[in-house]
């Protein structure tokens, strides 16, 4: 039986309960108006596929205007949905006219219940047809954005590193909804991306949201969607970011911004996995593999209420944790070589090296910024460039003592930070291994490396 929805339109009763017995066969879900003032407020309200629209309402009419008049109205307010119209014999040449405003088809009454049922078979054929159009055009805008972005794979050979290649093997293959937990600039979206390439959704789509971007106002139309008319702006039917996901991976950055009532709402989305658009009242079903990312406290945001802690629970089925730049300085060299290459194409000097010298200077550095700061300190350095060869002097860092721990400091917060930071790196950043040696449990020990950005 068909999922889709069918709305039929004629002031004959008798009619409304004949289609409807017809139908009821092969669709679920079935609804009849006797008068033509219904219509608008019905559609406004719900998103039909088969609109069946009779060509005469007043008692003794005969013309057809009616039924072109409701025709044209339907159209402006919802031009998404299939329309037949239902016509007497003598005015197939007003159907015809009504096919030439917009009308997909017309059944001529008394109709041959198979013919009738055939009809609108093909209408809501049509109207899938229509529905995957749109989500292809909306997916095809999104991809040729993202071609744009200059994406790469992750970088690196350090022991942390290895150990996330092996973590994102082993959830990569499953459903699981997985949190990216990590300071600015350390790679949550690479991450986010690599696991769905790996994934089994890899031939669908990956799309990434800024939640931090979107204005609170447009939250539920962006993730959504919302139909034509649901407020100004509104002048057709938009899917939401879950719907032209569906099948792939949906990226949620910046999760942390989110505002309490607009957590409620994404939480309810993902329980029942399905969302209802904006202005409509009908839900629709999702399948997507949901992946969040954050670098704000999201443990400490729960104790103090910023944050709704049956929602943190739902996101992070497994929770991974990137490292900072300062803490896999094995990989400085690598990630600078990979950068530069790109940027001496792009700034056409390709003879340009970086000396060993320069190289003990990166690995000095404290990196705030962490990997994209690095990018962007090798892309102004070979811009600035004169020579050959890219020497220490020619990168321009603040070399202090935030890059080293001071052995004479004797703050408590960065006697544990130094603790919590050494414990994790003996364990190759094993959570629980490091907590145990440590004398911490599992949530304070996650606590304590969300306060101190590992």
């Amino acid at each position: 039986m068909n999922e889709g929805k069918i709305l039929v339109i004629d002031d004959d009763k008798d009619i409304l309960l004949t289609t409807k017995v017809l139908l009821k066969k092969e669709f679920k879900n079935i609804k009849t108006i006797t008068s033509p003032d219904d219509i608008i407020p019905y559609i406004k309200k719900e998103i039909f596929d088969v609109i069946l629209l009779d060509m005469n309402f007043t008692t003794g009419a005969t013309s057809g205007k009616e039924g072109l008049y409701w025709l044209k109205k339907i159209l402006e307010v919802s031009p998404e949905p299939i329309i037949i119209m239902m016509t007497a014999y003598g005015d197939i040449n007003l159907a015809v006219e009504a096919m030439k405003i917009g009308a997909t088809d017309f059944i001529v009454k008394p109709w041959d219940n198979k013919k009738f049922l055939a009809t609108v078979n093909s209408g809501y054929k049509l109207s899938l047809s229509k529905k995957e159009i749109n989500n292809l055009k909306t997916k095809q805008n999104i991809l040729a954005k993202d071609i744009d972005q200059p994406f790469t794979k992750i970088i690196g050979k350090s022991e942390a590193i290895k150990e996330l290649f092996r973590t994102i093997e082993k959830v990569a293959k499953t459903n699981a909804n997985i949190l990216i937990l990590g300071e600015n600039g350390t790679g949550k979206e690479l991450v986010a991306r690599e696991i769905h390439r790996q994934s089994e959704r890899s031939n669908q789509l990956f799309m990434s949201v800024d939640l931090g971007a979107i204005p609170e106002t447009l939250f539920e139309s962006e993730l959504f969607g919302h139909v034509k008319g649901a407020f100004t702006d509104a002048k057709e039917d938009r899917d939401g970011r879950f719907v032209v996901a569906k099948g792939g991976t949906l990226f949620l950055d910046e999760i942390g911004n989110l505002s309490m009532p607009l957590q409620a709402k994404l939480l309810t989305a993902i329980q029942n996995q399905e969302i209802t658009p904006v202005g409509s009242n009908t839900p629709v079903k999702t399948d997507t593999r949901l992946i969040c990312a954050t670098n704000m406290p999201l443990v400490e945001m729960i104790e103090k209420n910023q944050f709704r802690q049956d929602l943190f629970f739902r996101i992070n089925t497994v929770e991974i944790h990137l490292p900072p730049l300062r803490d896999r300085l094995d990989d400085i060299n690598v990630l600078a070589a990979h950068f530069l290459e790109s940027f001496k194409k792009k700034y056409h000097k390709p003879g340009l090296k970086i000396s060993n010298e320069a190289f003990k200077k990166l690995k000095k550095y404290n990196w705030p910024g962490n990997i994209r700061e690095l990018q962007h300190i090798i892309e102004r350095t070979v811009i600035m460039s004169n020579g050959e060869v890219l020497n220490a002097s020619d990168f321009i860092l603040d070399i202090t003592d935030k890059s080293t721990y001071n052995k004479n400091n004797l703050n408590l917060e960065d006697i544990e930070k130094n603790a919590i930071e050494k414990a994790l790196k003996k364990h190759r950043f094993n959570v629980s291994a490091a907590a145990k040696e440590l004398g911490l449990g599992r949530t304070t020990m996650y606590r304590k490396m969300t306060k101190y950005g590992f």
